[in-house]
């Protein structure tokens, strides 16, 4: 029997869309492609006549989109979320061409959801925003007007996933039980409060440690057991911490201070000197 089609799971999320027109628009993309799954983090306008009229048939998919407060929210459930940039930035997260990133997107769509993540018109995702994915892609255009719009956007990702399906087709699922991004997000926190608590990471200071975190278990392409295998881990040793005598944590004691003089090599004190007559 044939694997379940990986575009039922492929999620687009289109982060504080200002205009809904660009809204609808991209619905009409994802209706074209076969993609049905829409999610909408902090419209501006949703509903609204101007999406309903620019997704002209696809007018179905915008009554079942999902409205969230946050993106963290809107891929929780997800095991894979990709950050679409067209700008350079300081990031962790190497930078894939469109159609490079997709045959890893179909290869986890197989499995369990995935978002294709695509931010505000003007100003694109953030870096928190981008950190929270684990992977990014870029749409190669003229380098002296690389700004797309928004649906074009989303049409060109719909194609080359919908493309990348029907190449990288399997007869059957692997059933790979693959962590979302909830459970990982759980492990990241999970990891900070350890090690805050060990003394190893300095709350006032945390530096870059939450993000490298999130790099290096996105390479891992951590399954769901692991997390739990993981979880469990740090548990047991926050309860190790936790019950270990507090004078075994401060180290050995020192011996009080009598303020007797030191005994002698045979365990006697010196003898008093007498005082004149």
């Amino acid at each position: 029997m044939p694997g379940p089609n990986p575009l039922s799971n492929v999620r687009v999320v289109l982060v504080k869309t200002s205009h809904p027109g660009n809204i609808g628009a991209a619905a009409r993309a994802m209706w074209t492609m076969g993609l049905r799954d829409l999610a909408l983090v902090n419209p501006r306008h949703f509903p609204h006549p101007d999406a309903t009229a620019m997704a002209a048939g696809a007018a179905e998919l915008l009554s079942e989109a999902a409205v969230h407060e946050s993106l963290e929210a809107a891929i929780a459930g997800c095991t894979l979320a990709v950050g679409f940039s067209a700008r350079r930035r300081d990031l962790s997260h190497a930078v894939m061409p469109v159609r490079e990133a997709m045959g890893p997107i179909v290869e986890a769509a197989r499995s369990g959801k995935v978002a294709l993540v695509f931010g505000n018109e003007t100003s694109g995702l953030s870096n928190e925003e981008l950190a929270r994915c684990q992977a990014l892609a870029s749409i190669p255009a003229n380098p002296e007007y690389s700004s797309l719009n928004l649906a074009a956007a989303v049409q060109i990702a719909g194609y080359e996933v919908s493309v990348a399906a029907l190449a990288h087709a399997v007869p059957e699922s692997r059933g790979r039980d693959a962590a979302t991004i909830g459970d990982l997000d759980a492990l990241f926190a999970h990891l900070e409060r350890s090690a805050q608590s060990s003394g190893f990471l300095d709350p006032r200071k945390p530096g870059r440690f939450v993000e490298h975190m999130r790099r290096l278990f996105a390479r891992a392409k951590l399954e769901r057991p692991e997390v739990k295998l993981l979880r469990g881990l740090l548990g047991s040793l926050d309860a190790k911490a936790v019950s270990r005598p507090r004078a075994a944590r401060a180290g050995p004691k020192r011996p009080p201070a009598t303020g007797k003089p030191a005994a002698t090599s045979r365990g006697r004190s010196p003898p008093r000197k007498r005082k004149p007559s």
